[in-house]
């Protein structure tokens, strides 16, 4: 019997680039992935085919020995359809990978096409070597005279548990290498034709396990079958892809599939910035995000690129959307380039995915703390749908399991629900555009969230209706347009929202309305191989109004009887103020052999009553390849934020002559890949922080005489320096069961005034002030370290662990053990040491997660179990003091918090 070699190989057109995950293999970004800016994530919409196949040498030991294989390969594919690069993703061995490597990166394809333009892919391609009988024609056979009839098989690839069509699989009868074969198309369908007879059906797909089975044909006859192919499972389909050429020094991308299963998340993605390099540990009520030493309300969180008062819900919440409405989020510590304004600290982008085009897709989920569902699916060619919604439920359930004993037990809840709905349209076409043609796509979108922190306690005394006086919900509804032609991409989203929230601490009442209206248009012109220009326009608008009741300013004091604490006259105001954002951006990338350089600059232009304020913003990143694994990175740039349009208030509420709060931002580093699967990536960074909003303000004087004390003032200063450290192990196959990452960050953070503190402080709102005027800030944390690992038992078993740990904020001890009392208030006063000279304890919190999953024919089950706080540490959230001062003590944050879970996916 002679040796035969199996020259067809199977094309897989999967693992696409997609959106925040798009190629970049020093080549340069097509439009239509050209910038960070907000836009929808892109689309395959047409599949590389091979045209010019190469046959491999089949290893003679290997053909001696019998040996067949199936080599795996991650091969990136060009915008001109040749190899640029491949890799093994599981190695054979008998020199299998070497012959495939030799002849894959011979392969010519029919480009790909990302948004209908040509675009750069990676893939997983399946080489078979087999061995097969050759029968030997007779020399005098005569030719056949009367064609055969042959047989059609058709039929839709599905994934089996998701209903998702597969595309870009090869489907063909049996093993011998002259059988013809079928591509399946975007919505998995394919068409076959074959002699009639029995088919050893074999279908190979990425990320899916070769299918095989056995049909009956009949000549002249159609048969049609629906096969469902089963995923290789885990976290594979998102690991294996390259980045795209960045644009910032740091950019942390978090595909969904990822951070779904991070213990201690609950299954939230957007909570796994905070196991990210840069980020401090904010107290589990707040939900603020602190990165690299800035301040509450320093970092902007965008949602499809249109800003959001909050990302997570209240009181250790999840994020304020769906789990399953998540494309990719994307983490700006710092250094982001000039499409991003309104931010002094980071920036945190989440893109949200467009509906399912092929079938009806949906989950629902349900937990200890909350349920939501998700569906998405097609209305018709060009149009699709997704929707979710979810209702917390924590606060009905907690009185059912707390003690009864009366009195016993007070605890505070968050009380939450969010929504999310999105109609995207565009034509698919599935032909080949014409060069150089037109073409929109785009999409609308309503989503929201509403937020309240209750109190709930058992007992017959507690049992009646007790409320926090906190309460908040947001609206938004935002277009986005996309035009493409040629090297011109066009991106236009314009939005409207509306902001509410009420607040109330003591004798201090306040309810706020806001109305936004803003657009953001964005140009991206690939003008050379070497340069693309990128320029926008971002404005914004928005009314404010507010209802407040407060003490009155000093002066206006009585005492109700003696001995008795001094009251306050209470002022009630409604006001109202307008207030603009503008910003002019522009930038370019200009490609100079191993360098890539991007400046940038953003103007601002900010009005409010009277104030017109004006900022000008340059920037520069700079990146240097020094081999094909290691990267030197740089940047430097101003940063300007301005004051919230509620501050430009009228004395004694606000101060209408306030400017931008401005930063200069710095960071250094180098990224380092030790295998396809291990990377390092090591910045240092300098924020300096000045112009800043502070509240108390200083003493004016009057022109009628007499003083007044300015609500709030740019006096504030601060600066933040540090290291961070991300070690990131990816899977390198499915065969690989780990992955994870390591993320350590050493920091100090100071913050305060430029001068000294003002001759007056209070004014009846309540604030506090010590003799320092500039220190260690309140947020700083020197020490912030996070390991994360995940470990695929097999099975739909997967196993996960996360440790944290970050050093204690700084306090202010007291330093005496005696009362010190004030008759004339009939109060006491502390005595305290060295301002912020000591510090809480330490945090550090084990979490693990425990997964596991059923694939049935339509659908998947998911059980889990996701266990906070492992050992039960008592970590210190806040430190209080008792009223006369003598004592302190630590109010613990969440004990161990066992949440089971099911989640249903179809």
């Amino acid at each position: 019997m002679s040796s035969n070699l199996k020259t067809r190989a199977a094309l897989i057109a999967a693992s696409l680039l997609m959106g925040a995950s798009s190629l970049a293999q020093e080549q340069n970004p097509s439009p239509a992935s050209a910038a960070e800016t907000p836009k929808p994530a892109a689309q395959l919409t047409k599949a590389p085919v091979l045209v010019k196949p190469v046959e491999a040498k089949y290893p003679p030991e290997a053909a001696a020995q019998g040996l067949t294989a199936d080599v795996r390969l991650i091969i990136t594919i060009a915008e001109d359809g040749t190899v640029s690069d491949a890799q093994l993703a599981e190695p054979v061995g008998h020199g299998f990978d070497e012959a495939a490597l030799e002849a894959v990166r011979a392969f010519q394809f029919s480009p790909a096409e990302v948004d209908g333009v040509p675009a750069p892919v990676q893939v997983e391609y399946v080489y078979h070597f087999t061995l097969s009988a050759t029968a030997e024609a007779a020399p005098d056979a005569a030719p056949e005279q009367v064609q055969k009839p042959l047989a059609t098989l058709t039929g839709t690839l599905i994934s089996r548990g998701s209903r998702s069509r597969v595309p870009g699989a090869t489907v063909r009868c049996g093993d011998d290498p002259e059988a013809p074969e079928a591509l399946s198309d975007e919505e998995g369908h394919f068409t076959l034709q074959v002699e009639p007879g029995e088919c050893a059906v074999r279908v190979v797909a990425s990320n899916f396990q070769r299918y095989q089975t056995t049909e009956q044909l009949k000549p002249n006859e159609t048969t049609e079958i629906v096969f469902y192919l089963v995923p290789t499972g885990g976290a594979f389909e998102t690991v294996v892809r390259s980045e795209r050429p960045k644009k910032e020094v740091v950019r942390r991308t978090v595909s969904r599939e990822e951070a779904q299963k991070t213990p201690g998340t609950f299954g939230d993605p957007i909570r796994v910035i905070q196991a990210l390099p840069g980020v401090a540990r904010a107290p589990f009520i707040s939900g603020e995000l602190l990165v690299r030493g800035s301040n509450p309300g320093q970092s902007a969180t965008l949602m499809d690129g249109v800003r959001i008062p909050l990302l997570f819900h209240l009181g250790a919440g999840p994020s304020v959307v769906n789990a399953e409405f998540i494309d990719s989020l994307d983490f700006y510590p710092g250094g982001y380039g000039s499409q991003y304004g309104r931010a002094v600290g980071g920036v945190v982008d989440v893109a949200t995915r467009k509906g399912a085009s092929d079938t009806l897709h949906g989950s629902v989920k349900v937990d200890a703390m909350d349920a939501g569902f998700f569906i998405e699916a097609p209305l018709t060619d060009g149009i699709s749908v997704a929707a979710s919604a979810r209702r917390s439920y924590l606060d009905a359930l907690l009185p059912l399991v707390l003690p009864k004993e009366e009195g016993s037990t007070l605890s505070v809840v968050p009380r939450y629900w969010d929504y999310q709905f999105r109609v995207d349209f565009g034509e698919r076409s599935k032909e080949a555009p014409v060069a150089g043609a037109a073409r929109s796509t785009g999409h609308i979108m309503a989503f929201g969230a509403d937020d309240q922190l209750t109190l709930v306690s058992s007992g017959e005394e507690q049992d009646r209706d007790l409320k926090l006086g906190t309460h908040s919900h947001f609206h938004r509804v935002k277009g986005d347009w996309t035009y493409r032609k040629g090297n011109l991409t066009s991106v236009f989203t314009p939005y409207v929202g509306l902001d509410k929230g009420s607040l109330e601490f003591g004798s201090f009442q306040q309810d706020t309305t806001l109305y936004s209206l803003g657009a953001r248009q964005t140009l991206s012109m690939e003008l050379s191989s070497s340069l693309t220009l990128r320029t926008g326009l971002d404005v914004y608008f928005e009314h404010f109004l507010v209802e407040v009741q407060v003490p009155a300013p000093g002066g206006t004091e009585y005492v109700p009887f003696p001995g008795a604490e001094p009251e306050a006259e209470l002022l009630r105001e409604e006001l109202s103020i307008n207030g603009f954002d503008g910003g002019l951006f522009v930038e370019a990338d200009y490609k100079l052999g191993a360098f890539t350089l991007t400046p940038g600059v953003r103007g601002n232009l900010q009005r409010s009553r009277g104030a017109r304020n004006l900022a000008l913003d340059p920037r520069l990143w700079l990146r240097y390849s020094a081999s094909e694994r290691t990267t030197l990175k740089g940047s430097a740039g101003l940063y300007s934020q301005a004051p919230e349009t509620y501050q430009f208030i009228t004395l004694p509420y606000g101060n209408p002559k306030l400017l931008y709060q401005r930063a200069f931002q710095t960071s250094l580093g180098a990224e380092h890949r030790l295998t396809d699967a291990l990377s390092v990536d090591v910045t240092g960074f300098f924020n300096r922080r000045f112009k800043n909003v502070v509240a108390p303000g200083q003493l004016l004087s009057l022109d009628g005489g007499g003083v007044i004390q300015e609500r709030y003032s740019n006096d504030g200063v601060g600066k933040a320096l540090g290291v961070e450290l991300m070690v990131k192990k990816e899977r390198a196959s499915s065969s690989d069961k780990v992955h994870g990452w390591l993320s350590y960050t050493f920091s100090r953070a100071e913050d305060g005034r430029a001068g000294p503190l003002p001759a007056v402080n209070g004014g009846g709102f309540g604030e506090s002030t010590t003799e320092n005027a500039y220190g260690l800030s309140q947020w700083d944390q020197t020490h912030i370290l996070t390991v994360v690992a995940g470990y695929v038992l097999g099975d739909g078993w997967e196993l996960g662990g996360r440790f944290r740990f970050t050093s204690g904020r700084p306090v202010t001890p007291i330093s005496h053990g005696y009362d010190i009392y004030l008759s004339d208030g009939n109060t006491f006063e502390p005595t305290r040491g060295p301002y912020f000279s000591a510090r809480a304890d330490s945090f550090h919190q084990l979490d693990v997660r425990v997964d596991k999953s059923w694939q049935f024919q339509s659908w998947t089950l998911t059980a889990y179990l996701d266990v906070q706080n492992l050992y039960n540490r008592e970590n210190v959230e806040f430190v209080l003091d008792d009223y006369r001062y003598r004592e302190q003590y630590a109010l613990p944050g969440l004990p161990l918090l066992p949440i089971v879970g099911m989640k249903g996916s179809f």
